[in-house]
């Protein structure tokens, strides 16, 4: 996504990038980098908004409930393979609770 409009931090970084900035991890320099941009940017300042509202959603339904490990070991390594733009695999995205997951 872009907004057609030049900016010092392109579009696509910031979307790249949304989550560690939202979830703040990342150094206090690329933070001001994307202040910036949510200022000059508004369809990023938009889906700024939209994904911060989902994770506060997220955190009031589900912040007390307890993860399984294994669970997160898979959430996670998911989250590695997206990132590096690998192709995630189709199955064990629903997984039957009658059945165990697929290697």
């Amino acid at each position: 996504m872009s907004c057609g409009e030049p900016h010092e931090t392109d579009c696509s970084e910031v979307l790249d990038h949304l989550y560690e900035f939202l979830d703040h991890e990342m150094p206090d320099s690329d933070c001001t980098k994307f202040e910036v941009h949510f200022e000059e940017c508004s369809p990023c300042l938009e889906k700024y908004g939209l994904e911060q509202a989902v994770k506060k959603l997220v955190k009031r339904c589900c912040g007390s409930d307890d993860v399984p490990a294994d669970l997160r070991a898979k959430v996670m390594g998911r989250l590695d393979l997206i990132r590096s733009g690998q192709a995630v695999p189709d199955q064990d995205v629903a997984v039957s609770a009658d059945r165990p997951a697929e290697a």
